[in-house]
């Protein structure tokens, strides 16, 4: 059985939609921002990595800026 984890995703822009979803190997979470949710600790590994490469591309962008 998968190990579970409590994730709170910050809450988008006015714009933005209030969910995320995320995709393993077939399966598919569809996961509320703003709010604890209980996930499978790879879905969560999944968000963090994503959210450490859209940091690394903004780092790059902002290098080449300047």
């Amino acid at each position: 059985m998968d190990q579970m984890v409590k994730i709170l995703l910050p809450r988008g822009r006015k714009n933005e939609e209030n969910f995320i979803i995320v995709s393993v190997n077939g399966r598919t979470w569809k996961i509320m921002k703003g709010v604890d949710v209980e996930v499978p600790y790879f879905v969560a590994e999944v968000l963090e990595n994503a959210e450490m490469m859209a940091e690394m591309a903004r780092r790059y962008v902002d290098k080449m800026a300047n």
